[in-house]
């Protein structure tokens, strides 16, 4: 198996192994650290003598036998130790229950404040480093790792089982959609993994109106993603993509899922970005689109949930039916907003807001300041190349 595969199968295993260990012995933060033992050992080991015909069931065991060690290497829990070696089970018993989803409501506990649920969920089920999840929250990394771990001793004991609140669940599963399609940071604009497993987890959830709005929203999105990169890598924007590329299945399933949603449930900012990313698969060019109808449509969700991306987004949608200068004095309410001042997105959105007023030199400045604040290497190489035709 190549590299690139069993890697990637190490990575949609993790949080299947860590909800199984939770679910059996409790003790999150102590089983998350003999899951990653684990992985570090078939990392060593698979690329050698190959992957176990069990890989999951190899992994469970491997990460159990840790689990006894750690407890045996403290005198102070002997008596937990003896419990749980009892119930150490044997290669051939872990059993293919999936408790992926039990694992994502655990990071999601009521006791933990919603910044905490969706971090801890982060790292636990997608799978995304510190300090990708610190980049989505606009904090610095060491603040982050205090989160996680002041997260995962509050939830240590509590029952492994899934309640009713989804708001926390479904915010999570749209950032890791999120960094998933477009990468934070690295040589890839994309992690298939990610948004495959944020569609995934999506489509388990119980029934409702938000949750098929987001399960929309996600396909509508993803359907895009064999156009939005050249053959050679490079980042190709929303405008100039080939839309004859895109999924036309996912598309049609994401307006059957919209269209039950928007006429049997209420409204929500899921459904209504859904809706947006609807008008946008609808338009046959980008010279076609129903900019009208988008901007109506940020203006209703910029009321029902207001936040800086929606602003920054709003602003492009004005800027198409009303100008450039609109957008761009709707962008400036963001310059003091300490999530966005400094965001790469920020300048990018900026510099073609510029690029559409006629003002090259400011533009091209706005551009190089986005390409120096992304760590993202396709979206650097993109922003640079656009600076450079200004020039």
């Amino acid at each position: 198996m190549p590299g690139n595969e069993w890697e990637g199968l190490l990575r949609d295993l993790a949080p299947r192994v860590l909800g199984g260990l939770v679910r059996r012995y409790g003790y999150f933060d102590e089983c998350e650290d003999a899951v990653q033992e684990a992985l570090l050992e078939a990392a060593v080991k698979w690329p050698a003598e190959g992957v176990p015909d069990n890989p999951r069931a190899w992994l469970h065991t491997v990460a159990s036998r840790r689990l006894i060690d750690l407890w045996r290497s403290d005198e102070a829990r002997k008596r937990r130790e003896l419990q749980v070696t009892l119930q150490e089970p044997p290669l051939a018993s872990v059993t293919d229950e999936d408790d992926t989803l039990k694992l994502l409501f655990l990071c999601c506990h009521d006791s933990l404040s919603p910044a905490s649920q969706i971090a801890l969920t982060l790292r636990a089920v997608g799978g995304l480093t510190t300090a990708q999840i610190a980049r989505a929250f606009f904090v610095p990394e060491a603040t982050m790792a205090q989160r996680i771990s002041r997260a995962k001793a509050t939830i240590k004991g509590e029952p492994f089982r899934m309640h009713a609140n989804l708001a926390p669940v479904l915010h999570v599963l749209y950032l890791i959609f999120n960094e998933g399609y477009t990468a934070s940071s690295g040589e890839a604009l994309h992690d298939v993994t990610l948004s495959a497993e944020a569609i995934r987890l999506t489509r388990m959830l119980p029934g409702d109106g938000e949750v098929a709005g987001l399960l929309a929203l996600m396909l509508f999105t993803d359907a895009r993603r064999p156009a939005r990169t050249s053959p050679d890598g490079a980042l190709v924007p929303l405008a100039e993509q080939d839309r004859t590329l895109w999924d036309r299945a996912s598309i049609a399933e994401a307006q059957a899922l919209l269209t039950d949603a928007l006429a049997n449930h209420t409204i929500g900012p899921y459904q209504l970005q859904a809706a947006i990313a609807g008008v946008h698969a609808e338009a046959p060019s980008a010279d076609e689109t129903d900019w009208t109808q988008i901007l109506a449509l940020y203006g209703l969700l910029a009321r029902m949930a207001p936040n800086p991306m929606v602003t920054l987004n709003h602003a492009v949608a004005l800027a198409m039916v009303k100008g450039p200068q609109a957008g761009l004095d709707l962008l400036s309410t963001l310059d003091e907003d300490p999530r966005m001042a400094k965001h790469h997105r920020l300048a990018a959105v900026r510099a073609h807001l510029l690029e559409m007023s006629g003002e090259p030199a400011a533009a091209r400045e706005a551009y190089e300041l986005a390409a120096k604040r992304t760590t993202s290497l396709p979206e650097q190489r993109y922003l640079l190349d656009r600076a450079a035709r200004l020039a």
